[in-house]
């Protein structure tokens, strides 16, 4: 099994059961750098995240025993109502374990679903532990945020329908925020297999860059993360994640960005285009414009991951800094 024939086949697997979310023009952002910017919504399909997608092609994948018996994941939210929503179409059961930190409006995201969230650790790694532990405790299938082919394949579906919705142009740089690297690793195999001079930008928090430098270094390193807005990109990498390999190959640069930059990038996309967007989503936004000088005259698309924000989280973004 190869990584682009699997898209090809989650392609077919759930285009039922996802949206085609829009790919907007955006006028302000391509005067900005004198280019032509296109913003691919995301924060627009069920669930509000890409997410759907490769938890939908996994879980139809499941076999009948599979099914019945049940699945265990991990998740810093996204992932898990993904999880969840795909589970209530096939009435299956599930358990999502999450960092203890994980944003209340993710939460409620996941348990409208009717999935049992469970708590485990400070960090993403201690979270998958655990689950993977459960999961083979009990005879259960363990289902990866993004160390799994078939999840990412199913992230894969977002550059098909990039490719698609472009009628043949080819785009310059494409720019994703990055955690485990499963989105990064589907839309970049299948943009590059359309496009293969195409530029695929990883982008990540300073305060989370963790693929980043293990990128740099050869090898998945254990590094500390620290609070960043971009929770859905936030924690460590699994040890032996295929993920890994699939950066190196697809990934051509990562730009780091710092929590000031997230927070100006969501502000600024919110006020131009009016969307709802999560840090991870304001991630992107801010390596596009921190590489504004080098995109003049080029085209971008943007991936708006995720529009999972908690109001409390939102308020603080938008509040103007004390100037007195």
């Amino acid at each position: 099994m190869t990584l682009l024939n699997e898209i090809l086949k989650a392609e077919n697997r759930i285009r039922p059961f996802i949206r085609e979310t829009f790919l907007e023009f955006s006028p302000h952002f391509s005067e900005l750098i004198e280019g032509h910017v296109l913003f691919k919504l995301d924060n627009q399909q069920h669930t509000g995240s890409f997410k759907i997608r490769g938890a939908m092609n996994r879980v139809r994948a499941l076999t009948p025993a599979e099914n019945k018996r049940g699945v265990v994941t991990a998740s810093s939210g996204n992932h898990g109502a993904a999880v969840a929503k795909s589970l209530t179409l096939f009435d299956t059961p599930g358990i999502v374990y999450v960092p203890e930190q994980t944003s209340e409006a993710k939460i409620e995201n996941m348990q409208q679903y009717g999935v049992e969230v469970r708590f485990a650790g400070d960090d993403g790694v201690i979270a998958e532990a655990t689950a993977r532990q459960h999961a083979a405790e009990n005879n259960l299938t363990f289902i990866s945020p993004y160390n799994d082919l078939l999840v990412a394949a199913g992230q894969g579906t977002c550059g098909v329908e990039i490719a698609r919705q472009l009628s043949g142009e080819s785009v310059d740089e494409v720019y994703i925020a990055v955690g485990g690297g499963g989105l990064i690793s589907g839309v970049g195999c299948y943009l590059k297999s359309v496009w293969p001079d195409v530029k695929i930008i990883g982008c990540q928090p300073e305060n989370s860059k963790v693929m980043a430098d293990s990128i740099a270094a050869g090898k998945i390193l254990d590094l500390p993360s620290f609070p960043t807005l971009s929770d859905g990109t936030a924690g460590g990498i699994e040890p032996g994640s295929i993920t890994f390999e699939f950066v190196q190959q697809y990934v051509d640069e990562f730009v780091t960005v710092s929590e000031e930059e997230i927070e100006e990038a969501m502000i600024h996309f919110m006020s131009v285009h009016h969307h709802m967007i999560e840090g991870a989503a304001g991630v992107a936004i801010a390596a596009l414009l921190k590489r504004q000088a080098q995109l003049k005259g080029k085209s971008a698309v943007v991936l708006i991951c995720g529009g999972n924000i908690s109001m409390e989280t939102l308020a603080q973004v938008l509040t103007e800094p004390d100037e007195g």
